[in-house]
């Protein structure tokens, strides 16, 4: 059983570190509303955390580390993805360069295997979303990487699947990147069907490549001294965004 969270909307940002204020914001698409949260690679550090050094995993948001190894300040911590029971990723997780979880191409029910799926990938300079059997034939250097799925725009093009599909309207969220610096994070703030979704990502946004994170009813977000990000059941694979310390 694969377990999933969604975002939550705008309004648990209010009164939150400026970090977070600048990089979040309320956005309007074919009548329903989102929250987009943007962060530029040139000012913010992208960060993917599972496991503790003991390892054992996070579990939690606000466990995550406060700073990162340079001393840049949390912004914002998110849920990075779909995971097992037991917490471990349910495709490819790469953090510091190393690989601990293999990327999934077996067949299966759900949302990440809703093929194409895809990676989202990111370093010090540079991120991607790329559909999982492109990546792993080019093999992009990434420092960080999760699977995830199913991919919302390919090349441009909605995924075919899901276009056809006639599917409930549920909260979703989702990554883009825009050039290779900008990291866009959308979260509906209300139920919304996967075709609409996908059209905020290629028309909306006008993402060449976008993939489904999560979907579901627990928020999970952590915003420092504002919002604890905290959910029942724990979580898997974890966003962090950290500032980048000024020279």
């Amino acid at each position: 059983m694969l377990r999933a969270t969604a975002f939550i909307a705008m309004a648990a940002f209010c009164g939150s570190s400026e970090a977070a204020a600048q990089t979040c914001k309320p956005y309007a698409f074919e009548g329903n509303g989102y929250t987009l949260c943007e962060a530029s690679l040139d000012r913010f550090a992208v960060r993917l955390f599972w496991q503790k050094p003991d390892g054992g995993p996070y579990t939690y948001l606000s466990a995550l580390p406060k700073t990162d190894e340079r001393g840049g300040r949390l912004a914002f911590a998110l849920n990075g993805g779909m995971f097992h029971p037991d917490y471990k990723p349910v495709g490819l997780h790469v953090e510091n360069g190393r690989e601990l979880v293999r990327a999934n191409t077996r067949p299966g029910p759900g949302n990440f295997h809703l093929r194409p799926n895809g990676i989202f990938y990111f370093g010090e300079a540079e991120a991607g979303v790329m559909e999982t059997g492109a990546f792993l034939k080019k093999k992009p250097k990434a420092n960080f990487a999760t699977q995830s799925g199913p991919m919302l725009v390919i090349d441009g093009k909605l995924h075919p699947r899901i276009a056809k599909a006639n599917v409930s309207a549920k909260p979703r969220d989702g990554v883009c990147v825009r050039g290779d610096k900008s990291v866009v994070f959308a979260i509906s703030d209300g139920g919304v069907p996967f075709d609409t979704f996908m059209r905020l990502f290629r028309d909306g946004l006008k993402c060449r490549n976008a993939l489904f994170l999560d979907g579901g009813t627990a928020p999970a977000l952590f915003v420092p001294g504002t919002r604890s990000g905290n959910v029942l059941f724990g979580l898997g694979p974890m966003i962090a965004v950290y500032e980048k310390p000024r020279p």
